[in-house]
């Protein structure tokens, strides 16, 4: 029988995560469901030493990597940053490993960055004030994700999170959950 059940870690990367409206309304309606575990960078770091082993042990245990953070300065937080540059090492992620045989520990698995932008839709495009669109900024994570191996999903992309009501976070929300909910109930 084929598995129906897709294990998902979602890696969240908030720096400010008690000032967070729009990351944190995201996050909890994912919170509880079952089949998700969430790494809370931030929270798991402060001092910036990541576990390399336990992140690496989170990811080889899953089907679906989520990579949940605001955009900041047209990229990943920090702590994001160095998590890619520590935990996607040589010899695991890509690469050969001691032995010589290819390393690629992350292939075939899945990888949807879910990202949070301030300005609108408009102001990601070749004509709005960051003449760029959110997709063309996602390269170098796509680029990663695929060198590694993944399968790089469609982003699940938030715009204007500074002027969502209270009506329309909920819903973004609500559509977030749905979209990890698909994932999670996808056939292997």
């Amino acid at each position: 029988m084929q598995n129906l059940f897709r294990m998902l870690t979602l890696i969240y990367a908030h720096p400010y995560p008690l000032h967070s409206r729009v990351n944190r309304a995201l996050r909890q309606a994912v919170d509880g469901l079952s089949g998700i575990r969430t790494r809370d960078l931030y929270a798991l770091y402060p001092d910036f030493h990541i576990d390399v082993a336990a992140e690496q042990s989170a990811l080889a245990e899953s089907e679906t990597i989520v990579l949940q953070h605001p955009m900041r300065w047209y990229h990943t937080p920090a702590l994001l940053s160095l998590w890619f540059e520590k935990v996607l090492a040589y010899g695991w992620a890509y690469g050969h490993d001691g032995a010589g045989q290819h390393a690629r520990a992350l292939q075939g698995k899945r990888l949807l960055w879910a990202v949070t932008a301030g300005g609108s839709q408009t102001a990601y495009s070749a004509s709005g004030y960051n003449q760029h669109t959110v997709h063309e900024m996602a390269a170098p994570i796509r680029q990663t994700a695929l060198y590694c191996g993944m399968e790089w999903l469609e982003p699940h992309v938030l715009y204007g999170t500074g002027q969502l009501d209270a009506v329309a976070l909920a819903r973004a929300a609500q559509d977030y959950r749905g979209r990890l909910v698909q994932l999670l109930g996808e056939k292997a």
